[in-house]
């Protein structure tokens, strides 16, 4: 039997190995634990040599004798140790006693609930999932790891132009404990500790949620998207028609996790509509009326855009690598537009075009930077009412809709 046991973020006594004849934790863990002397013990750093440890003392003892310990922090089911021991040794081998999640500890320090939270690890991983969500969620909490603490959050965060508040808890549940409120970029200049339990990000009065809430966890997805043209501050009926989102959307596969480009974003309505599955989203726009634009649409439907006014491809160096792209202008500038998109875009690519003189140069673009090819020209009608309760089909204007999907990337998880 192996018994995992949470510890450190709540007061009480050492945790019980009293017989245990293999006792594995991390070093403060272990130091902590009060070992009587000559307890066999293994510190965890690299989890496979630990695994095949715990592996071979268990197959010496023949099963019997043998009481394995694993302490590890708050709540070892959630994104721990658990996961790893289950799939190991298999969850009938596992006898788990659970303290406080350090998430939960964070919130309770806040005076929030986080039944409407996101909760990201960036604890041995990439860290640009957790700052896309941070960025796209109002209230977040970051599991830290090396290299992905609140310094390098904070760095990208103030990079994007977010407006969010940080509350770093050190040490949760120790006499140490601390807990700091900070700005992005103030984050970013402190030297922090190792290690740091958690991070709260948080978007000022949206931190709350509107409603009582049924599922935990970020709200559901749209109920409905392509939304009607006028949903959305446009001008001289410039913006993607409702037909045309849906398709680039269905190809786009916004998702929390990602980041998504909308270059030459005019309204913005591509982004919205990104932003409004969870995506985190940076609009490109060239024009100061379309920028301000971009950033009323986004208020309006409750979303978080990051609007770049500038001028691509030159806007686009200085922006962390999309997940996505959606290029909905661009004019002579087009080849080279998409050249730098197809490049840096680790799934796909979107690009509508009116004319069909540009489409070969655009797919062109496309392939040379790695990209299937593949669209089609869209052409819809709408129905149009005339006197006497009769209907007419009032066509639109025609839009080739063409993309490009990185070999073996279209399905990837965040």
């Amino acid at each position: 039997m192996i018994t995992v046991i949470g510890t450190g973020t709540a007061p009480g006594a050492p945790p019980d190995v009293g017989g245990a004849t293999l006792v594995a934790g991390a070093r403060r863990h272990l130091a902590a634990a009060g070992l009587p002397p000559g307890t066999a013990r293994v510190e965890l750093g690299p989890l496979a040599p630990a695994l095949d440890t715990i592996a071979a003392h268990l197959a010496a003892a023949g099963g019997h004798s043998a009481r394995v310990v694993v302490l590890a922090s708050g709540d070892p089911g959630f994104f721990g140790i658990v996961r790893a021991l289950a799939e190991r040794f298999g969850p009938g081998a596992l006898h788990v006693r659970p303290s406080v999640p350090s998430v939960a500890l964070a919130f309770a320090r806040a005076g929030l609930p986080w039944d409407d939270a996101v909760v990201v690890s960036a604890h041995g991983r990439d860290p640009r999932t957790a700052v896309h969500v941070c960025r796209a969620h109002p209230k977040t909490a970051v599991l830290t790891g090396p290299g992905a603490g609140p310094a390098e959050l904070g760095a990208a965060l103030a990079g994007a132009g977010a407006d969010r508040t940080l509350l770093v808890a050190t040490a949760l549940g120790t006499p140490g404990e601390r807990i700091r409120r900070m700005s992005p970029a103030e984050a970013a200049r402190t030297a922090w500790p190792d290690p740091v339990s958690v991070v709260l990000c948080l978007a000022g009065s949206r931190t709350l949620a509107t409603a009582q809430r049924t599922l935990a966890g970020p709200p559901p997805g749209p109920a409905g998207w392509a939304l009607p043209e006028e949903a959305f501050s446009h001008r001289d009926s410039m913006i993607s028609k409702s037909e045309v989102r849906a398709l680039a959307l269905a190809r786009l596969g916004p998702r929390l996790g990602d980041l998504l480009w909308d270059v030459g974003a005019g309204s913005g309505s591509v982004g919205v509509e990104c932003a409004r599955f969870g995506a985190a989203v940076t609009a490109v726009e060239q024009s100061a009326d379309g920028a301000a634009r971009c950033r009323a649409n986004a208020a309006a439907h409750g979303v978080d855009l990051h609007v770049v006014h500038g001028t691509a491809p030159g806007a686009l160096t200085a922006l962390p690598d999309p997940d996505a792209v959606f290029v909905g202008g661009g004019g002579r500038e087009l080849p080279g537009i998409l050249d730098v998109c197809a490049r840096r875009a680790r799934r796909s690519v979107v690009v509508t075009l009116a004319t069909l003189d540009r489409v070969p140069a655009a797919r062109q673009a496309l392939a040379t930077g790695g990209l299937h090819t593949d669209g089609v020209l869209l052409h819809s009608s709408r129905l149009a009412p005339l006197p006497g309760e009769v209907s007419r089909l009032a066509a639109t204007h025609p839009v080739f809709v063409l993309w490009g999907t990185r070999p073996g990337l279209q399905g990837a998880a965040p």
